[in-house]
């Protein structure tokens, strides 16, 4: 049972949650102030290289936030930081008004050991795809966007913005966490030709539990301060709390899994759901040679275990100089401890029946290490 204090994690200023209302509420009108912003600051953004974007990748509940906080401490990343929210359109004149004190550290909402402030890296990009694309999140339409896609206002929008944090940042490469992204990674290498990928899979057993887990506190959390669904809707997370949506891949899968959601059956649509979306994408790479090669599969388990060998992969993929801070805060990394997987027999066997032949998959494509 969740208590009062971890709830109250949830809370969300009333400034924020008004400033948010209006973004969300105007976003065409925030895109034309961004783009105005880019146009304020173009001789400077002209002599900006995107080169080599990161963009890491997964389901919720994968390990990306780790491997998102590993990266970040490279000094040739810019990251997005929970500072930019609300006003993530406009990074520049944003960040001009902005503290420069370090802020005060705190647990995540999501109880998960990770500490966070304003300083700390975070996924802030997902409501600048849904200003420029409709029904991104609908469970009844497909959500991928891939090679066929063309949207020159959004890839304008979008270019500009990586200058723009390049920019307030002071450093020459751009990270980036978006768990919707495991289905765009096409359409950006379309754009953004030397981009790199980095997809966390998790042994589906732990990944359910986890999900199972958040979805839970997050609902609690939600129903307690209203507003923590609005935020959430805002930045576009809809993995976990009152507003769940499945990733829909173009067939009926997610409108099965709501059904078993809706139906009680939480560890079944889970697991069908985790079988979906990986199996989905072991299609893709195993399609698209191109795709394939500029991506790096880590499994969250192996990390864990060894994060100094899986770092040193990673900056191998990522064609990134070693760093002392990637390094201590790799030796932080062990498998997660204040919880385990409490499933009855019944619902083991659920697991496997619905995940194993993904799981399988993926080994026999060699794509875990």
């Amino acid at each position: 049972m969740n208590t009062p204090c971890q709830l109250d994690a949830f809370q969300v200023p009333l400034g924020v949650h008004l400033l948010s209302g209006l973004v969300e509420k105007f976003s065409n009108w925030w895109v034309r102030l961004g783009n105005l912003e880019s146009a304020t600051l173009r001789d400077q953004l002209q002599g900006l290289a995107i080169d080599r974007p990161i963009y890491v990748s997964g389901i919720a509940r994968a390990g990306t936030t780790i491997v998102l906080e590993l990266l970040s401490r490279h000094p040739d990343l810019a990251t997005h930081q929970y500072r930019d929210f609300p006003g993530q359109f406009i990074p520049a004149w944003w960040n001009r008004g902005q503290n420069p004190k370090p802020a005060p550290v705190q647990e995540r909402a999501h109880g998960d050991r990770l500490q966070v402030s304003l300083d700390s890296p975070e996924a802030m990009e997902e409501s600048l795809w849904m200003a420029f694309f409709a029904d991104l999140h609908r469970s009844d339409r497909s959500n991928i966007l891939d090679r066929t896609i063309d949207n020159p206002a959004f890839e304008k929008f979008y270019r500009d913005h990586i200058r723009k944090l390049l920019l307030v940042r002071a450093r020459p490469r751009y990270l980036a966490k978006g768990n919707y992204n495991l289905t765009r990674m096409a359409y950006l290498q379309k754009f953004l030709p030397d981009a790199r990928f980095v997809v966390v899979v998790r042994n589906p057993r732990e990944h359910i539990a986890s999900l199972t887990k958040q979805h839970r506190l997050f609902c609690a959390g939600e129903t307690a301060y209203p507003r923590a669904l609005a935020h959430m809707q805002r930045v576009g997370h809809f993995e976990f709390g009152l507003d769940r949506r499945p990733i829909c891949i173009g067939d009926q899968v997610a409108q099965e899994v709501c059904d078993l959601w809706n139906r009680g059956e939480e560890v079944r649509g889970t697991a069908r759901y985790w079988a979906s979306v990986y199996g989905w994408l072991a299609d893709q790479l195993a399609n698209d040679s191109e795709l394939a090669a500029a991506t790096k599969i880590v499994r969250y388990e192996n990390l864990c275990e060894n994060p100094h060998e899986i770092l040193s992969t990673l900056l191998a993929h990522c064609e990134l100089e070693p760093a002392s801070p990637l390094d201590e805060f790799a030796s932080q990394i062990a498998l997660p401890k204040y919880y385990t997987p409490n499933f009855s027999e019944r619902e083991e066997t659920i697991i496997a029946e619905e995940t194993a032949a993904v799981a399988e998959r993926f080994a026999d494509l060699c794509l875990i290490p």
